[in-house]
């Protein structure tokens, strides 16, 4: 029988979940005792930070890149930047599978703001075999590929310009509350993609963008000087309101479901996530508002009660990612049968990653909450 937080809606299909006497998760008592705190604290930097920002950027056509999705965190975010007066460079990255809400999106903030766009285009045949691979592997986090492509090409674009800012849409009030590494491991972990790609891919990765911990951990911010920063973190960002604003100013239309600005990304969370593992994302994202008081538990229990996605769309999805990936429907769904695995199955640097983020939050590098 599933356990449910008392709190928030996390439950037993976290593995590692721990109850307190309340029946009140670890995941709502780390953000309560651990990241509230630390997280009031970076209110008070967003000035020094634009100064910062500013002073690095002077003489040249940008001070910053603000990695961009279409979603509505980083379409915010971008929108903010520029009330803070900064003069962003917005980059995004296609990997072959933006919605044409996110397309929309992207213009409208684009030509509202006046801002300039970079696009870098994956090689859609190398994704593909990639994806494949992930998908043959086995593992839950199959959209590893699109993610390690998104920061590994941004970050390899300011290295390469001298860009010393890059702005992150990732934020407390929306994602305080993290996924559970079983249900979605690490994305930047080179090692594991390599393994995962070598087992089951079908041709060499000579364009597909790779980076790796340690390069953007400690050869960039240590010896580059590029700093990844959090606005988002230093502002009240409550969620409806930004959605609102982003309406009535640019005409953006929002998304059903967080992060489903990606035809692929809303198949796996939507669907195979849940389908194949039993992992609801859902849970993690209206666990997140909850504690942030940007939703209520009983909102979020009715809303769960319902699959993320309907039958009608989960079939045209399953006949769209096929097609996409040139594979049958056939194909496709015997990956969804085939016995699971975890990333524990593959080659990775799950202990770099485990004593690298006690030794960030030890030294208050990192506040996020429980993975």
């Amino acid at each position: 029988m599933i356990k449910v937080c008392t709190k928030c809606v996390m439950d037993t299909t976290d593995s590692k979940i721990v109850f307190d006497d309340l029946g009140v998760c670890d995941h709502c008592n780390t953000f309560l005792n651990h990241t509230l705190p630390h997280w009031q604290k970076d209110f008070n930097n967003l000035d020094e930070l634009v100064n910062q920002i500013k002073a690095a950027g002077r003489g040249k056509d940008f001070d910053c890149i603000i990695g961009m999705s279409g979603g509505i965190d980083s379409s915010y975010l971008t929108y903010i930047s520029t009330e803070l007066g900064l003069r962003p460079l917005v980059f995004h990255v296609d990997a072959g599978w933006n919605s044409q809400e996110a397309v929309h999106n992207i213009e409208r903030l684009i030509d509202g703001l006046g801002l300039d766009l970079f696009t870098e285009v994956i090689d859609w045949e190398e994704m593909r075999d990639l994806q494949l691979a992930f998908f043959k592997s086995g593992v839950p986090h199959i959209d590893t590929p699109q993610d390690h492509a998104f920061f590994a090409t941004m970050y390899k674009f300011a290295e390469q310009h001298n860009v010393k800012y890059i702005l992150t849409g990732a934020n407390l009030s929306t994602e305080c509350i993290r996924n559970p590494i079983e249900w979605m491991y690490y994305q930047s972990d080179s090692i594991q993609l390599r393994d995962i790609h070598n087992k089951f891919g079908n041709r060499p990765l000579k364009s597909y963008p790779i980076t790796s911990i340690l390069h953007h951990k400690i050869w960039l911010p240590y010896f580059k000087r590029i700093k990844v920063v959090r606005p988002l973190n230093m502002v009240h960002y409550n969620k409806a309101s930004a959605i609102k604003l982003l309406i009535d100013k640019f005409g953006w239309q929002p998304y059903p479901q967080k992060h489903f600005e990606s035809r692929f990304t809303r198949f796996y969370e939507g669907f195979w996530l849940p389908e194949k593992f039993g992992f609801d994302t859902r849970k993690v994202q209206y666990s997140s508002l909850i504690v942030t008081g940007q939703m209520t538990r009983d909102d979020a229990l009715k809303k769960l009660k319902s699959p993320a996605l309907s039958r009608n769309i989960v079939r045209q999805e399953f006949d769209y990612i096929a097609n996409k990936l040139d594979i049958s429907t056939d194909e496709l769904h015997s990956y969804l049968i085939t016995t699971n695995k975890t990333f524990q199955d593959y080659k990775s640097q799950q202990s770099f990653y485990f004593w690298g983020a006690k030794a960030m939050k030890l030294f208050g590098l990192e506040i996020g909450g429980k993975r």
